[in-house]
């Protein structure tokens, strides 16, 4: 089966390789997390973060902030107290691929008892 899509064939090979790296974070469970949390919460604390990313390190959520940072799909703010205090926050382009995320909740909503029962049919042919 030979399956056409309407994908340029001369694709910037830096472009396949931002997909292919936005596809690894995404399936990044953290990444993930950290996302939804900021986007439901706005800005927050890093003690704040970490309480609402349930069962991630501090060495984790350090990892995941700092290559959220360096994607630009955050903003790590140290404000000059004692001790120093920092936040967190979602940038343009972080809103932008929790839009995009948010798409995936929908359609696994939309398809949900589809899915389940393709699920158990499967299952059922396996146990017979």
């Amino acid at each position: 089966m030979h399956i056409v899509h309407d994908y340029p064939t001369d694709l910037d090979p830096r472009v396949e390789a931002l997909v292919t790296e936005t596809i690894g974070r995404v399936a990044d469970k953290w990444t993930m997390i950290v996302l939804e949390v900021l986007t439901e919460h706005g800005e927050l604390r890093f003690s704040k973060l970490r309480a609402l990313c349930e069962g991630i390190s501090q060495k984790m959520l350090t990892q995941t902030v700092r290559q959220m940072e360096r994607d630009g799909l955050l903003i790590r703010t140290v404000h000059p107290v004692i001790p120093p205090r920092v936040e967190y926050r979602l940038t343009d382009l972080g809103d932008s691929l929790s839009e995009a995320f948010c798409g995936v909740w929908v359609w696994a909503a939309r398809n949900l008892d589809r899915i389940e029962a393709s699920r158990a049919a499967f299952d059922g042919r396996d146990a017979a």
